[in-house]
């Protein structure tokens, strides 16, 4: 009876040590480390779980992240790779895996819901560009090792009857300057020949704002914009734009208005990771609401 007593104790613990290592096989990998952070960030699971985060907080593939109003979150990827959010952004880390011994098993795939970030490429991005997109409202990023900036501008009510009333106003002044010729349409100059568009609405001078979309800013490197109405090249000190998904991306000659300024501490220089490794333990407790 003793006899029989152990094995199903023996049992009962080679049960619960396989049940642990199942477990330790599904938890999401860790993807990065919060690095720098400025106010409130929040990470929500796919199980409906929140998690407030802070310095040193880790993050997950699968999390999507949550800035508040005045909030900029600088996040380090386990490849070297930071993405740094801007305020009132929700960004999720749809899947993310590294080994530097294994590309192969390279993947970076995110989503920009809403707001705007700034990326820089690391080591996935450079040995298997192809590998990293970026998903936005109207366009999906790739990358041949960069460093750029995007931004979605929501079309609330406001920003379309500022966008209406400068599109009128470049109408009539194009009106006037070519007198009886027809003028052209602005955001129908993506459908034309050439992929440069001279005039956005809401580019700087312009009245009201900055037109619902999609822009992006090419710092270093070149990035590649791709919808249903077309893909499009960008370089470095390239900006560009497209309204939706189904309107190809243009190049916009000069600055339309975006603007990236996180506090000065962002830029400087943060902690390294080892090569393919998860970054170091979080002392930080973080809080988690379900």
């Amino acid at each position: 009876m003793k006899l029989l007593k152990n094995c199903i104790a023996i049992k009962a613990l080679m049960l619960l040590a396989l049940c642990c290592a199942a477990s330790a096989g599904w938890a999401a990998q860790v993807a990065g480390t919060v690095v720098q952070l400025s106010g409130p960030l929040l990470a929500k699971k796919a199980d409906g779980a929140v998690r407030i985060l802070s310095m040193k907080s880790e993050v997950e593939s699968g999390d999507t992240l949550v800035t508040e109003k005045n909030t900029y979150a600088m996040v380090k990827f386990i490849d070297n790779s930071e993405i740094t959010l801007k305020p009132q952004t929700t960004f999720k880390v749809e899947n993310f895996s590294f080994d530097a011994g294994n590309p192969g098993g390279d993947t970076a795939s995110f989503n920009l819901v809403k707001g705007g970030l700034r990326s820089v490429t690391g080591l996935l991005g450079k040995r298997n560009k192809e590998k990293f997109s970026m998903k936005t409202p109207s366009a999906t990023i790739g990358i041949r090792g960069t460093t750029f900036i995007v931004e979605w501008v929501e079309a609330t009510p406001e920003a379309v009857a500022q966008a209406a009333a400068t599109r009128q106003a470049w109408l009539m002044a194009s009106t006037a300057a070519l007198g009886d010729a027809a003028p052209v349409q602005p955001l129908m100059l993506a459908q034309g020949p050439s992929p440069v568009s001279p005039v956005i609405p809401g580019s700087p001078g312009s009245p009201g704002g900055m037109t619902p979309g999609l822009y992006v800013q090419v710092i270093d490197g070149i990035i590649n914009l791709s919808n249903q109405g077309g893909s499009l090249v960008f370089n470095a000190g390239q900006f560009g734009f497209t309204p939706s998904f189904k309107v190809p991306p243009i190049v916009v000659p000069q600055n339309p208005g975006l603007k990236f300024s996180p506090p000065p501490i962002f830029n400087s220089s943060v902690p390294q990771q080892s090569n393919g490794g998860a970054p170091a333990k979080s002392n930080a407790v973080d809080c988690e609401v379900r």
